[in-house]
């Protein structure tokens, strides 16, 4: 079989940089060009120094772009937009890991990334990206738009309570805590630039702009209200989300259990944890680093109707990169897993 021919538009920070690690070792991958402004011409392994005896690609500008087959977009966000006519030239298939093209609502772009959308008329043509929800979309799609990190953890962690209307839609409080990569394209750009402040835009302990996202993906056609803080933690790669809804009726963390076995039960990236014993009881963040895995858990309250549903990913890997390339594999007929099949380290 011939292989996918790939290029990589922004490729300098760590979601370009991971996932030009990725595809480096994808098996149906011809990887072509990686793009960045800042470093035209300088070996990839300037920015990406884990690359170094990997590969000899040097970066190229964006002008010079040559067409393949697959485009990945990792460029900051408002600039997929603005490009995008042009960037069709290049590519059949777009798969887009900015904020560009995740909201459905031209009206909600402005209101939560404080601008008019360049191309409103384009907003329907991108398949939201996370695949446990849009798998069958994805494999017909022509564009994708990678969720946010932040959005996909928690997403991940209440999909089958909301899917099934276990829970009260009015009454969810989530708490995410991420490491400093969250800044993604733009941390590379920032280190040359110190006063650049969009590398710490992913903490906002109120009106973060991945809320959207979610309440997008969950409200399954009702109004539903979340109440969404994300803050730091001390680590460099890794999402907690930490999710406290209510539930409707007394249900027991047996009926709990088979409702997420029901929904993830045959999810290739998804694990189940919740166990009675052991140091690693519910989702851990470090045991996730490099893999494609989320892992979700939950605990119910014995004295009220909360319920603390759980999730923990690697950002870089199921909140960008990994889960851009899982797209990708659905995109084209391959294995989900072709490419992510690192387990992730432990100890770390």
């Amino acid at each position: 079989m011939a292989k996918i021919s790939v290029s990589i538009a922004g490729g300098s920070g760590y979601t370009g940089g991971e996932l030009l690690r990725l595809l480096l070792f994808h098996p149906q991958v011809e990887l072509k060009q990686v793009t960045s402004e800042r470093l035209t011409g300088k070996s990839v392994y300037k920015s990406h120094p884990n690359l170094r005896k990997v590969t000899q690609l040097k970066f190229s500008a964006l002008d010079d772009l040559q067409e393949c087959d697959v485009l990945f977009l990792c460029l900051p966000h408002g600039k997929s937009m603005c490009g995008l006519d042009s960037l069709k030239l290049k590519a059949k298939k777009i798969i887009d890991l900015s904020g560009d093209f995740r909201l459905k609502s031209a009206a909600g772009y402005e209101k939560w990334y404080g601008k008019p959308h360049a191309c409103p008329e384009n907003l329907m043509d991108f398949v939201y990206g996370i695949p446990e929800l849009h798998r069958e979309e994805m494999r017909a799609a022509s564009f994708i738009s990678s969720a946010g990190c932040n959005a996909t953890a928690t997403i991940l962690a209440l999909y089958p309570l909301y899917k099934n209307r276990l829970v009260e839609l009015d009454r969810t409080v989530v708490e995410v805590k991420g490491g400093s990569s969250e800044g993604g394209n733009s941390v590379s750009e920032a280190s040359h630039h110190p006063e650049r402040t969009d590398v710490v835009r992913s903490y906002k302990p109120t009106q973060h702009r991945h809320i959207a996202e979610v309440v997008q993906e969950l409200s399954f056609g009702e109004p539903i209200q979340m109440h969404f803080s994300a803050t730091a933690l001390g680590i460099v790669r890794g999402v907690l989300a930490t999710c406290h809804v209510f539930l409707k009726e007394d249900l027991q963390e047996k009926d709990i259990w088979k409702v997420y076995r029901q929904e993830y039960g045959q999810e290739p990236f998804i694990r189940i944890v919740k166990e009675a014993t052991g140091a690693y009881r519910y989702p851990e963040p470090k045991v996730l680093i490099g893999s494609n895995y989320c892992d979700v858990g939950f605990k119910k309250d014995e004295e009220s109707s909360r319920l603390v549903a759980i999730a923990a990913i690697d950002n870089l890997m199921k909140g960008a990169s990994g889960q851009a390339v899982q797209a990708f594999n659905l995109m084209h007929g391959f294995a989900e897993t072709t490419g992510l099949e690192f387990p992730g380290l432990h100890p770390i």
